[in-house]
């Protein structure tokens, strides 16, 4: 299984309540953060990506040349890149960490005008993402590459830099392995045939079955070429020493967050997936053991939209579930980031596997 953090590379300080410390979005405070990873048993972490924020490649990059065996899981935005560019940069990257990138591919709504980009319908984006998950993995594994889509083509296309190949039989990989979120008809889609791991978020384990289950029979139903799609959970996880410790904290989290009730990027909260865990709190406050609803009804989106909370052994119980539908990889997080990336890395990850 995979365990990977999150770094947040955002301009302002104290995202979901994070310390607001002086230089958090500093190169010395962002490998901080990369090699307490290394040193706290995770495999890496997710770095998000959006325009308004930092360059997520650079960062990226940056953090990989001051590690070792930190594995960025760098979000990037078809439309912001072209294919053949990025699968040039991607490689070149890959090739110098020695085969430690990973790429999430974000396909939601951003401010697109702001770097050339235009909008368009959900079924649109979600065919030009396709387009490019197919283009970058032919870049990535073929020479003399020509493509002639409805969104992009090149022609007589070479990558120079090949990314690293690992022969292993019982975990291949050819290239960077490629994350894929998204709940709607299209998204399910794309990630059934294009995608190596469908990203969850934190819904309950029966939506996500489900939709597990929806996804075998895409893969079925289109003809997917490679190897099973396989399939993760971004989440937030609390974690404190007692179960009572854990609720009281998360009680007083949210409490705190209805009082200034976050703004919302009424963009961000069109999307399927995001609207799926907003109606979570329909059915209940808490729900399975301990998810916990009540943050997306206060500003939380996201991964910030439900928790896990509990003591290490009953968020290890809650994963090991989502485990026994088929997830293997798991991106966690809680603020703040450093000290909750230690706790969560010393506390919770020995228990799991």
């Amino acid at each position: 299984m995979t365990f990977l953090w999150y770094i947040p590379n955002q301009v302002d300080p104290g995202h979901r309540g994070d310390d607001a410390v002086q230089g958090h979005n500093g190169i010395e405070r962002l490998t901080e953060l990369a090699r307490l990873t290394e040193d706290h048993g995770w495999g890496g972490a997710l770095i998000g990506t959006g325009w308004g924020r930092p360059d997520t490649f650079t960062v990226a990059t940056a953090l990989a040349a001051r590690t070792t065996t930190f594995q960025p899981l760098a979000a990037i935005r078809p439309g912001y890149w072209h294919p053949a560019h990025f699968a040039s940069a991607a490689s070149t990257l890959d090739q110098l960490t020695g085969g430690r990138l990973l790429i999430n591919i974000v396909s939601g709504q951003d401010n697109l005008a702001a770097y050339g980009d235009s909008e368009g319908d959900q079924p649109q984006r979600y065919a030009r993402t396709k387009e490019f998950l197919q283009l970058v993995r032919r870049l990535w594994t073929e020479e003399d590459v020509t493509f002639a889509g409805e969104y992009f083509s090149v022609t007589g296309s070479t990558v120079a830099t090949r990314p690293v190949v690992r022969e292993d039989p019982l975990n291949p990989r050819p290239h960077p392995r490629l994350y894929f979120g998204g709940a709607s008809d299209a998204a399910q889609r794309v990630a059934a045939t294009d995608a190596d791991v469908q990203l969850f978020w934190g819904e309950p384990l029966d939506g996500v079955a489900a939709r597990i289950a929806r996804l075998r029979e895409l893969e079925n139903e289109l003809g997917r070429e490679h190897p099973p799609l396989e399939f993760g959970l971004r989440i937030t996880t609390l974690v404190r020493d007692t179960t009572e410790e854990a609720w009281a904290d998360a009680e007083a989290k949210v409490a705190k967050m209805a009082e200034t009730h976050g703004s919302r990027d009424a963009r961000w909260f069109k999307a399927v997936g995001q609207q799926r865990l907003l109606d979570l709190a329909e059915r209940g406050e808490v729900l399975d053991d301990n998810l916990y609803t009540a943050p997306g009804k206060y500003g939380g989106g996201g991964a910030g939209t439900t928790w896990l909370v509990g003591s290490p052994d009953d968020v290890a119980k809650s994963l090991n579930k989502y485990r026994d539908l088929g997830i293997t990889h798991f991106i966690l997080s809680d603020t703040p980031y450093r000290e909750e990336l230690i706790r969560i890395g010393d506390q919770l990850l020995p228990l799991l596997g």
